[in-house]
């Protein structure tokens, strides 16, 4: 799926192996995660040429490590790409509930067992920097959300658009018909899968600063 996003944008690519739970909990991946956007900038790639992004548990990463950026006050990324983001591991969405019937890959105690495997004794679970859904977005670069409606993760996307939005940061929500959680993954079999990376290699087109 990353190939096939910079060959949409038209720009090269770094995928990121960041260290996954239960052997490496919070904060491994979040660590990880500055560490690749170190690599870019050290290798004298101007922020304003980077978007970062990623789905699932990548897309609240991504958005963890703008606010970190951002919290340092260092320079941001173009845009931010999110695909079927899990922004909110507390699990209050609504979807993970309505969707469960829908859903053939994601659920409720699925992800609370992931959570509870990532999330070190007494952390909480609205933390920014696991939650990204309760973190603070002003002045965060122009952002991609794409969900399936199928999801049970929608009301997490959908929540973390308003939220953005509401902080004045330009949003661009696809809710994408019957498509179920990280759909782009299989675009070599999925026209659906194709239209989006198409979709999201705009965008970033768009917001990146020449090269």
């Amino acid at each position: 799926m990353v190939t096939e996003a910079g060959r949409a944008a038209r720009m090269r690519t770094l995928a990121v192996g960041y260290r996954l739970a239960p052997e490496h909990p919070f904060p491994a991946a979040y660590e990880d995660a500055l560490s690749a956007w170190r690599f870019l900038r050290n290798q004298g790639v101007a922020a304003a040429h980077i978007a970062i992004g990623g789905d699932s548990a990548g897309a609240g990463l991504t958005l963890g490590l703008i606010g970190r950026l951002r919290d340092g006050h260092e320079e941001l990324p173009a845009c931010a790409w999110l695909i079927s983001p899990w922004t909110d591991l507390t699990m209050s969405g609504s979807t993970l509930v309505s969707k469960a019937a829908v859903d053939p890959l994601i659920h409720k105690e699925y992800l609370n067992e992931l959570a509870d495997a990532y999330f070190p004794a007494g952390m909480d679970r609205k933390d920014p920097r696991v939650s990204p859904l309760y973190a603070d977005f002003r002045n965060s670069p122009p952002m991609l959300i794409q969900v399936g409606s199928n999801e049970t993760l929608l009301d997490d996307a959908t929540r973390l658009a308003a939220r953005a939005g509401a902080a004045d940061v330009a949003v661009t929500l696809e809710i994408w018909a019957q498509m179920i959680h990280a759909w782009p993954l299989w675009n070599a079999h999925l026209e659906d899968g194709r239209r989006a990376l198409a979709s999201a290699g705009a965008f970033i087109a768009r917001h990146r600063g020449e090269t």
